[in-house]
């Protein structure tokens, strides 16, 4: 039957206005950072209508919900570093003579061990801070004298007092300890007698042969802490301080622990990245059992967190009407939208105010 206009235009009329379904736009992050919350793009009115005066309440169970959850959220950034034992040090004999023992590479060397011989004679580490520089003997005080003293102690010497003076009891200590070492006793020391470094030294790299004339550079050698160096952005620096955990992943995948024990104050240009500007990070790391001494690993560093928060996946934010974020609460079988003030943002879930912990709200799909 054909239509007549007049009859199409009151058809029209009594039917009723379609409903548009609101449109929703996703939500992403980059590391650590939101770029954006999934959020309502029709905007919600608390209100219902948006006129305030009522909340709006729905009776169909959304497809997804989730609970209000009381958590700690952790803000990450992943950067590459260099796993290896720090700078080596190099330590060269300052008595004439020929080298007759060498350590392995590789080697630990502790207090009063042999760093490497003389004619014969071993040169024993020290711990120190500073490198003997004059002969000690009767008579003598100062910083260095104490720093004999004391690791003279250490090694189980009795008889004198550790400080700065070196007496007719440090002598005889020195002397009982020189008879224990097999070298000539004199109940003096001279700076080519010993090797003095911060603690105990892992042997990086032989400079000399045995039978070769010493006097000059005998091996390298470095701190026996597994180390990390990170060249980081100067943008990223306000990320890092000293103290500060870390995550190390190795190159078989497996996680230890580091610390930041240092963070440069001199900025670079250079590396990999010509462009990059950089400062050098260093981690101590504990728990690396393989045995390479360098090798490249990824450091999740956190930069912020926030302990003892409410907590909801990002994607039960709505944007309302009002404005700000909202989240729709749902409670036997029913659902009311509430405001809600939004904090950190972490690991796809988002801190908030204004809803009690252990409430139930919709994520929507």
């Amino acid at each position: 039957m054909t239509q007549t206009k007049e009859e199409s235009d009151l058809r029209s009329r009594a039917l009723p206005p379609r409903r548009r379904s609101p449109l929703r736009v996703a939500a992403w992050t980059t590391g650590a950072a939101l770029l954006a919350a999934a959020v309502t793009a029709a905007a919600v009115g608390v209100g219902g209508t948006g006129t305030g005066t009522g909340p709006t309440t729905a009776t169909r169970t959304p497809p997804a919900t989730a609970q209000v959850t009381r958590t700690t959220l952790t803000e990450t950034k992943t950067v590459d570093g260099t796993l290896g034992y720090g700078e080596p040090l190099t330590i060269a004999a300052k008595a004439q003579g020929t080298i007759t023992w060498l350590p392995a590479e590789g080697a630990t060397i502790t207090r009063g061990r042999a760093v490497y011989s003389v004619d014969a004679d071993r040169r024993p580490l020290l711990y120190g801070a500073m490198p003997l520089y004059r002969t000690l003997e009767d008579g003598v005080s100062g910083k260095d004298v104490e720093l004999l003293e004391r690791n003279l102690a250490k090694l189980g010497y009795t008889g004198f007092d550790v400080d700065d003076a070196y007496t007719w009891a440090t002598r005889e200590a020195v002397e009982d300890w020189q008879d224990d070492l097999g070298v000539q006793v004199t109940g003096k020391v001279l700076p080519s007698d010993v090797v003095v470094a911060d603690g105990r030294i892992r042997v990086a790299e032989l400079k000399t042969t045995l039978g070769a004339t010493a006097g000059g550079p005998v091996l390298t050698a470095t701190g026996t802490t597994r180390q990390v160096l990170v060249d980081l952005d100067v943008a990223d620096a306000h990320l890092v301080r000293k103290g500060m955990k870390a995550t190390v992943e190795l190159p078989d995948g497996t996680e230890v622990n580091g610390k930041v024990t240092r963070v440069g104050k001199v900025a670079e240009t250079g590396g990999e990245d010509e462009a990059a500007t950089t400062v050098e990070v260093e981690l101590s790391v504990s728990g690396v059992r393989q045995s390479f001494d360098s090798a490249p690993v990824d450091v999740t560093i956190v930069s912020r967190q926030r302990e003892d928060v409410l907590a909801v996946p990002v994607g039960a934010l709505l944007a309302l009407a009002e404005g700000g974020y909202g989240v729709q609460v749902v409670q036997g079988g029913v659902t009311a939208y509430a405001a809600v003030e939004t904090g950190m943002f972490a690991d796809g879930q988002v801190e908030i105010t204004g809803v009690d912990e252990g409430a139930t709200v919709a994520v929507p799909k």
